[in-house]
């Protein structure tokens, strides 16, 4: 729980968008990971997908604001 508290507070810390889609995939593995802990696998198979989904879609959208920028 402690290792989730960590991770959760650099998410708000981190400025930047880059290493912040690192440290938010960090703290949704870190979640799911206590989730099944607490025998709540349906809930930590949802953050998993959700926690695959998402960085790849940040990382599309840098890169296209990216490409607009050049």
């Amino acid at each position: 729980m402690v290792l989730v508290a960590i991770l959760g507070l650099f998410v708000v810390l981190t400025k930047n968008p880059l290493p912040q889609v690192v440290v938010c995939s960090l703290f949704g593995t870190s979640l799911a990971v206590l989730f099944l802990i607490l025998q709540a696998p349906d809930v930590g198979l949802s953050n998993i997908v959700v926690g695959l989904a998402y960085p790849v879609m940040v990382l599309l959208t840098l890169a296209k604001i990216r490409e607009r920028e050049r």
